[in-house]
């Protein structure tokens, strides 16, 4: 018997649509099984299109789904309606001042962020992985929603599940390239074995929001790596060796 779809909602967003999913519900099965919403897995099309008609249902009943080909990028735009699963935009944040469009940003260990100014009526999602996080894709997409009247100073911000810094291992140069950055992203880092360390990426996440002039964030505090039963996560899935791994959603919308 297939699960009930499992919405994960945080306080700071109370009145505003929105719901971090993870794998409960859906209809995929196999190493994808639950509801796997990822275009770029080897699913079957009709399940993955099953399973994100089920997470928009869950969250925004009625409203019309838009997401954008992730690249771990800097780059939001602005979505006005919605637009065709092939001509999505590669980007990784998306904001909105339109009632009836479902914002939609997939992970499976990075850091979704959604945000909502909803005195002004704008909302916005970001894909935050290590990339984005550190080019600034929150920046970004603060800055597009302040494009569309909204006022950082009002915006708040839930940051959903994401791998936790135990189950995070990063290599030295990968540390040397936060360092690098910002001296005082050693706070961000746990030593780990020899010549690695564990990195809290959720942590930074939010650290990024704060300077950004965000007052009011939530972090959900989440880990997708150790809660198979709950998330996707690519790095679980690539210790295991399995083949493929699925891929779930966070969204957000304004109320009709």
């Amino acid at each position: 018997m297939r699960m009930t779809v499992e919405v994960i909602r945080s306080g700071l967003l109370e009145g505003v649509r929105h719901g971090f999913l993870g794998r409960r519900g859906g209809v995929s099965a196999g190493v994808c099984g639950g509801l796997n919403v990822g275009l770029g897995s080897g699913d079957d099309p009709d399940k993955i299109a099953a399973n994100r008609r089920l997470a928009v249902e869950a969250v925004a009943p009625g409203a019309r789904l838009v997401t954008v080909h992730q690249v771990h990028s800097a780059e939001a735009v602005a979505a006005t309606q919605p637009w065709p699963d092939a001509a999505r935009p590669h980007a990784d944040a998306l904001v909105t001042d339109r009632p009836g469009l479902v914002l939609g940003i997939l992970t499976a260990d990075c850091t979704p962020v959604l945000f909502a100014d909803p005195q002004a009526g704008v909302v916005g999602a970001a894909h935050a992985g290590w990339k984005g996080a550190i080019g600034g894709v929150t920046d970004a997409t603060i800055a597009a929603m302040e494009a569309l009247g909204a006022d950082r100073g009002r915006i708040r911000a839930a940051v959903g599940p994401t791998i936790a810094r135990k189950s995070y291992e990063v290599d030295e140069g990968f540390f040397r390239r936060f360092a690098e950055a910002d001296p005082e992203n050693d706070r961000f880092f746990a030593n780990g074995r020899a010549g690695h360390h564990q990195f809290d990426l959720e942590g930074y996440v939010v650290a990024r929001l704060a300077a950004a002039g965000l007052r009011t964030i939530e972090a959900l505090g989440l880990d997708t790596y150790s809660d198979a039963d709950r998330f996707y996560s690519y790095r679980r899935a690539t210790h295991r060796g399995e083949p493929d791994y699925g891929r779930q959603v966070s969204l957000i919308a304004l109320v009709d």
